[in-house]
Order: structure tokens, then C-alpha cells, then sequence
């Protein structure tokens, strides 16, 4: 008489396997509404305060502004407070899952968490990636627009006299801008993946998203607060000015602070990102869900 024995199916394995987890995570990305809500309010946050201080800048500039004057980081200035709301994104991606106790359900379903993880990763990389390009190449554009009739005041006691309008726009084919247009789009997705990587250390929403905004803003505003001799070591560190040098034609900082060159600030803020990322994939494997 012949023994059947139950076999039970092997685990997912291979690529198979991660595509199905990504699969999987594309769809919740795409079917959670707060996501598709907060994405569009760093489009709207981003470009709507690049064109209210490109258009304010195209009415307001001195000749003294002249020698400063940057149109790319001018165009994007909105880039500074899109961070501010993409971060909440990045920090709901994998946090959301404890909270709810839904990353139970997924790792049921993909044991395996190492492919767990690199697909919430991966996902979540190329939607930020898309939602920053597409923030910094429309204000650019938008911002070109205003700067193309600047109105040059000069300022007096109690008075202020037109002098005339200049052309002061840029476009994509100029020395370093387009790099600095993609530049912006790689600052707002590095910052989520920061967040990102900080949920995965605390699996707590509001921590994650206190920890990405202290460190990208606190850490700008004490800086201010540091003497010379200190800030010329620290300041290039500091992940906002570090990262921030790669979106703007002009260095962004003190003018007798040394700061990195546009790639290497850009760098040095990957590296924060990265070593969250990574010690969050490390717990994220080691610990109970």
C-alpha cells in the first residue's frame, strides 16, 4: 500500500518571488489614499511656493542682488518646504504597516524579509524619485518664465526707483543646469529615503517624521548658532547644506564657510540616508513584527 505524504508548496524564491513582492507593493502604494494625498501636496507645496518667490523675486531685486542672483535655486526655492511634507511620506511607507499591524499580513505572506524590505525600498525610491523630478523641472520652468523680465529697483532711504528690467532666465542647456534641476528632484527623494530609513529604526510615524525634520532643519538652525572657527569644520555636514549645494548654480552658506562641491554634498547626504536604510534593513530582519 502506498504512503502519501503532504508536501507543502516550496517558499517563493528567486525572482519570482521578488516581483510578486513588488507587485505587492505597488499596489499598496497606489491604493492607499493618504499616499496619493500627500504626494500631490508635495507637488503643491513645492511648485506653489516656487512660483509665489519666483514671481516675487522678478519684482523685488536690487543691483546689489545681481552678483547672487542663482535662477535655478530661485526657481526651486519650494524645494525647501516639499521636504518638509515628502519626509511624512517616507516615514508612512513602512511605519504605517506596524501601526496598523498589517506588516504581520505581509510577512506572512513573503517570510522572506529581506525581499520584504528591498521591495518597500525599491517602490518607494521610484515614486519619490518621480514626484521630486517632476516638482523641480516644473518650478524651474515656471520660474525661467518670470525671470525672463526681471525688475531691477535700487533701494533708498524710505524709497525705492526702477531702474529697468533684465533678462535674467536660464535654460537646460547652460553649463551645470541641468544638473542642478535633476539635483532638486534627487534632494527631495534622498530626503524621503531618509525618513524611510528612520521609520524602519522606529517603527513609529511621528518619530520617524520628528527625527527626518530635525535632522534636516534643526541641525541647519543650530548651525547658525556655531562660531566661525567651528562652523568652518562642521558646516559642510550639515545635512541640509550638504545636500542642498547640488540644486542651485551658486553655493548655498556663509561665503567664508567651505562647503563640498555640488556632487560631493549630494554625497555626504546619500551617506546619512544610506547608513539609515541600512541599519533599519538590519533591525527590520532581526526583529519580532
Amino acid at each position: 500500500m502506498t504512503t502519501l505524504t503532504a508536501v507543502g508548496l516550496p517558499p517563493a524564491k528567486g525572482r519570482s518571488g521578488f516581483k510578486g513582492a513588488l507587485r505587492s507593493e505597488w499596489t499598496k502604494i497606489r491604493s492607499v489614499r493618504s499616499t496619493s494625498y500627500t504626494l500631490l501636496a508635495t507637488a503643491i507645496v513645492t511648485i506653489g511656493i516656487s512660483t509665489l518667490f519666483a514671481w516675487g523675486q522678478s519684482g523685488h531685486t536690487s543691483q546689489e542682488d545681481l552678483a547672487d542672483f542663482d535662477p535655478v535655486r530661485y526657481s526651486m526655492f519650494g524645494i525647501i518646504f516639499g521636504q518638509l511634507v515628502i519626509v511624512v511620506i517616507g516615514a508612512m511607507t513602512l511605519s504605517s504597516e506596524y501601526t496598523t499591524g498589517m506588516i504581520r499580513t505581509s510577512l506572512t505572506s513573503m517570510p522572506r524579509r529581506g525581499v520584504v524590505f528591498s521591495a518597500k525600498l525599491l517602490v518607494f525610491t521610484l515614486v519619490a524619485l518621480a514626484t521630486g523630478l517632476f516638482c523641480s523641472f516644473t518650478s524651474f520652468f515656471i520660474g525661467q518664465a518670470f525671470f525672463q523680465k526681471v525688475q531691477i529697483h535700487e533701494f533708498g532711504p524710505g524709497e525705492r526707483r526702477t531702474i529697468g528690467s533684465m533678462d535674467l532666465s536660464t535654460s537646460l542647456g547652460k553649463p551645470h543646469v541641468l544638473q542642478a534641476v535633476v539635483g532638486g528632484g534627487l534632494y527631495l527623494a534622498v530626503s524621503a529615503l531618509l525618513a524611510f530609513g528612520l521609520a524602519a529604526l522606529l517603527r513609529h510615524t511621528a518619530g520617524a517624521i520628528t527625527a527626518a525634520i530635525g535632522a534636516l532643519f534643526v541641525t541647519f538652525i543650530m548651525g547658525q548658532f556655531l562660531p566661525h572657527d567651528w562652523a568652518v569644520k562642521v558646516d559642510k555636514y550639515i545635512p541640509f547644506l550638504a545636500g542642498s549645494q547640488i540644486w542651485g548654480l551658486r553655493k548655498l552658506g556663509d561665503k567664508d564657510v567651505p562647503m563640498f562641491s555640488a556632487w560631493g554634498g549630494f554625497g555626504v547626504f546619500t551617506a546619512y540616508a544610506a547608513v539609515a536604510i541600512i541599519i533599519g534593513a538590519y533591525l527590520f530582519r532581526k526583529r519580532d513584527a
